[in-house]
Parts: structure tokens; sequence; C-alpha cells
């Protein structure tokens, strides 16, 4: 039996557990704490650091194959690793790329990818003095090169009186675009070249917690900016020569141009509507890819969205939620919550996959979720 190790144990990871155990492998996972997400239902959890060199060494040593389910990991180990021929996916080489921003949007310069223009900055002195140099202009997007996540580590700065937003840390800064849409895809590879994609997504988002609020699949766009989109986010898999997912983040901006803002190389917030709209999830497809098996279907069932539950403002404490009845009422609208004991503002505590025939039937469904479904404490 192929023994897998997933560096973490967040609600990725405790997806994926669920996802595949019908394919009856063997996964195991190491984070801080057995009441993570993933530890409260998989009884393979070890209790260590991901970033720490000797807990992922010795978590290792359990297993055939290491992936992980956030970014931030421990890349000395992930490297001496793959000396000493373990499986690694993704390859620290390309996380190792992902994990910094600037190198990140580098790699797209080199490699001819459409991306906006950039500048690298030291910390948040350098950042002004760059605008008294003229070198950037307002409005501008600040971006810490490391460990941003969730809404983590950007800063919108649109003149003077968002200075206290500045971030004081290396960071690149990024013009503000003339957003038309955000939208992302999620490709997939094994070890054997095999490459699929999900249906171009259309996401929006929280103004203020930056991350996402809901998306829609298939996105409304023209098909070619899809056919590009998804074009582009099975060219970046291959040149990063990853085996597993790689999430796609993009813009399409008011002139029709398509460009690449960022990506993760695991399972991602953009795909957890497959998880019931789609023939083969994004978790299911991850653990397939990194085993070297087939690949699954992408196709969707239906038009499908996602729901993200975050924990309401004003409460911190022990969860509770509100109104779940009034939804599990409701057809072709399934709940996804992660188990996590303890709610804050804005807090990922869930999601809800919406299914439906077109999209003002599904946005019926999102505007009654919006009214009775709350996370308090």
């Amino acid at each position: 039996m192929i023994k897998i190790g997933i560096l973490g144990g967040g609600q990725l990871g405790r997806m994926m557990f669920q996802e595949t155990i019908g394919l009856d492998l063997d996964i195991q996972f190491l984070d801080d704490n057995r009441h993570f997400p993933v530890g409260r239902i998989a009884h393979q959890f070890t209790e260590g650091d991901f970033t720490n060199y000797d807990d992922v060494m010795a978590f290792a040593q359990k297993v055939d194959i290491l992936s992980i389910e956030i970014e931030k990991v421990n890349l000395d180990a992930l490297f001496e690793l793959e000396k000493q021929g373990k499986k690694i996916h993704p390859n620290p080489r390309a996380l190792e790329i992902i994990q910094d921003k600037a190198i990140q949007k580098q790699f797209y310069k080199d490699h001819h990818l459409p991306t906006s223009d950039f500048i690298v900055l030291k910390d948040k002195a350098d950042v002004l003095e760059a605008l008294d140099a003229g070198s950037i202009s307002y409005p501008f997007v600040q971006k810490a090169r490391k460990d941003g996540y969730d809404g983590k580590g950007v800063a919108v700065i649109r003149g003077q009186m968002d200075h206290d937003k500045l971030l004081d840390t290396p960071c690149l800064v990024e013009p503000c675009v003339d957003i038309e849409k955000e939208l992302a895809v999620i490709a997939c590879k094994n070890e054997r070249g095999d490459i699929v994609s999900y249906e171009v997504v259309e996401m929006v988002f929280d103004p203020e917690a930056n991350l996402v609020k809901y998306l829609f699949s298939p996105a409304e766009v023209k098909v070619a900016y899809a056919q590009k989109c998804r074009s582009i986010a099975e060219e970046l898999i291959q040149k990063f020569d990853i085996s597993g997912l790689l999430a796609v983040e993009f813009f399409l901006d008011t002139s029709g141009n398509i460009l690449i803002n960022e990506v993760a190389p695991r399972p991602h917030n953009s795909g957890h509507h497959t998880l019931d709209a789609a023939i083969c999830s994004q978790f299911e497809n991850h653990i397939r890819a990194i085993a070297n098996l087939p690949l699954g279907s992408t196709k969707q069932y239906k038009m499908g969205a996602m729901v993200n539950v975050l924990g309401e403002d004003g409460f911190q404490g022990y969860t509770i939620y509100i109104g779940m009845e009034d939804i599990l009422k409701m057809e072709d609208v399934h709940i996804h919550m992660y188990g996590k004991a303890i709610t804050k503002p804005k807090r990922k505590m869930g999601h809800i996959n919406i299914l439906g025939d077109n999209r003002k039937e599904i946005e019926e469904k999102i505007a009654i979720i919006d009214q009775y479904f709350k996370v308090i404490a």
C-alpha cells in the first residue's frame, strides 16, 4: 500500500482525507495539534511542526510520498529528502519559487507569461522612498514576499491616507489593475505527464477580509478568455514540473488582458465547489496525481457555486451554528464545515456548495444562505 504524508492538518487536509477514503490509501498528516480539522477524523496524525527540519525529516521516514496542504513548510528538509530518494510533490524547486512572491513574479516574466508590472522593495521605508522618487505611484498593491495567506500580507494603498496599512516587510509593489473579473483555474498533473484542468471560476472577494466570498463555475466570460486561462494554467504546471495540483489566479482587466496574479501548488479555495459540482474533486485528483494514478474527470454535473462561511464579526469563542436547518432544507445545497472548535471574525469555518441550472437560481440560493446561516460564539 502506498504511504502518503501530508504536511499540514487544516481543512484542506481534512477534505483530502474525506475524499480519498474509498481509495484505501495510507494517508498520514503532520501538524501542531491533533485538534486541528484533519486530526479530528484521521487516526494517523503526528503532532509536530512542518516548519521544523527535524520534525519533517522524522515524519518523512514513515511515508513513501510527501506532499503539502500549505506552502510554508521547511524547504531544507524537502531538498534533503529528495536527495535521499523520497518523492516530494510539489518538488522543492517549484515550492521555493512559489513561496516568495517576488521570485514567483520574476518566473512569469522570464517565461514570457502575462502578469502585471512590479517592483521589489525592502520594507515600509523603502516603499515611502520609492513613492517620493516617483518609482511607484498611487494606487498600488503591496504584497509581502513570504507567508501571505487568506488576505494576510496584502495592502491596497490608494493614497497617503492608507499609509498606516503599509507592511513593514520585504515586499513587492504592483500598480492596481483595472479589474473586470478575478478568475482562477486549477490544473492537475501526474508523473506520467497526464494533465487535466477544471472549468474557469469567477471569484467575488470580501473587500474587508480580502478573501473569496463567493465563486461561480463556470465563469461568465468569453470562450476565448476561458480557453486562454486554462491553457496558461496547464503550461504553468508543466514549467514548474509539478505533480499534483496548481491553482492559478488571474485578473481579467477592463482591456481584455489576462494577467497571472499568483499560484498555489495544492488544493485551493477556488476549487472547493468541485466536491459536489465535478465528477472528480480537486482533493481526490491531488492524491491521484501525487500517487501517479490515472486522473479523474474534471467535467461538471451542473453550474456550481461556493460560499465561504466566515466567522461573524463581533464573535470569538466556541463555535455555534445558526440557521443550519434552514439551509439543509434547500435542494442541491451542500454544507461542508471544517470542525473548527473556535470561531473568530472572518475566520474560514467552512463552505457551502450550490448547484443549479442557471446563475439566477444559484444567486437566489446564495441570498438565502447569506441571510440565515451564521457562525457565532
